[in-house]
């Protein structure tokens, strides 16, 4: 996707632009760049963003801007579904039940589940969890991009980078099948209810309050008329509160969420994406190191029909910044808010 691919340019040359001045911890994310939105917004046809500030592991600045589709205000209860952010939340989740040895990074998942689509097929006995949250499973993005809908290798596992959200399905009905317990369950014990994540679930549910939900919309803002998804999918449709994906992210920028050892796999690159110069991908994070003083940053992006979101973190200086928009201009904004936040000048497109 163009903007996607532009907000990751983005963030390779802002790299290159401040990286003395970051590994000094001179430059911090300015919360100034915010008050922007509501000018962006119109300009790009957004009509909801969240925006979140993290500094020193902590939240800085919350803000919530546009009405909803019943015209009230947006507060930070407002729901979003944050699209591809949810691989983060279920990377983490297994990697929470791999901390507590109830799991195996590298134990292949033919013990637990084997598709069907794929049975006669013996590279199913490389799939790890360790391939799947590097992407590295050589599934298509979705199995409906292949004749028949069939799931199929693309190219044999662990020999390169290739995005999935298929894997990520993969590894769910592996870890479903050994506990017995649904992704939502799991992720509740571990994750949701430590961290009182209250509004956060994976799929719709019929408990939320739908006049709360930040409607998707077209390029022209107009509403785009839409089935909400009620199934637990470990790649997409977490919905969620900005309030709630802050209390995540903070447990990963203090680095207090994982044994010492795990915490550094997830963070380590695993695999490197094609082209795309220092951007690796570690475990459920796209990874972009090395910075100096030993700086690094990790990533992931978000993008359905009238979805855009994005959650940046930098863990060793424990700073970041989270923004959900409900609108498919919304990486034309995030792009503006990024640049204004860590101080890079306007780019040539």
């Amino acid at each position: 996707m163009k903007n996607l691919r532009l907000v990751i340019l983005l963030l390779f040359v802002m790299v290159l632009i401040n990286i003395r001045s970051w590994g000094q911890g001179v430059v911090k994310v300015s919360s100034s760049c915010l008050d922007s939105i509501p000018v962006l917004m119109v300009k790009n046809k957004v009509p909801i963003v969240a925006a979140c500030i993290l500094e020193n592991g902590q939240i800085k600045q919350v803000k919530l801007f546009g009405r909803l589709s019943n015209g009230s205000t947006a507060q930070s209860n407002t729901l979003f579904n944050v699209a591809s952010l949810t691989k983060p939340v279920t990377a983490l989740t297994v990697l929470k039940l791999i901390d507590a040895g109830q799991w195996n990074l590298d134990e292949p998942l033919d013990k637990y589940w084997i598709d069907p689509d794929i049975k006669d097929d013996p590279r199913y006995q490389k799939l790890t969890t360790r391939i799947v949250l590097s992407h590295q499973t050589g599934f298509p993005n979705w199995r409906s991009q292949n004749p028949a809908n069939k799931l199929a290798f693309q190219f044999t596992p662990g020999t390169k980078y290739g995005y999935s959200g298929e894997g990520f399905e993969y590894l769910r009905r592996a870890v479903e099948a050994k506990f017995h317990r649904s992704l939502q369950q799991l992720a509740d014990s571990v994750l949701f209810r430590p961290l009182r994540m209250k509004n956060t679930h994976y799929g719709w549910s019929d408990k939320m309050d739908s006049t709360r939900f930040a409607d998707p919309h077209g390029k022209d803002g107009s509403l785009i008329p839409m089935k909400k998804n009620t199934s637990v999918v470990s790649a997409d449709w977490l919905v969620t509160t900005i309030d709630d994906y802050a209390k995540f992210s903070m447990i990963v920028l203090k680095q207090q969420v994982l044994s010492p050892g795990l915490f550094a796999q997830m963070v380590t690159p695993q695999v490197k994406m094609e082209g795309r110069p220092k951007e690796n991908m570690g475990l459920g994070w796209e990874v972009m190191t090395p910075l100096e003083n030993g700086e690094y940053l990790i990533m992931h992006s978000g993008s359905d029909d009238g979805v855009k979101t994005l959650v940046i973190l930098l863990p060793k200086s424990k700073r970041g910044i989270i923004l959900f928009t409900n609108g498919n201009n919304g990486f034309n904004l995030i792009r503006s808010v990024i640049m204004e936040a860590l101080h890079v000048k306007e780019l040539e497109n």
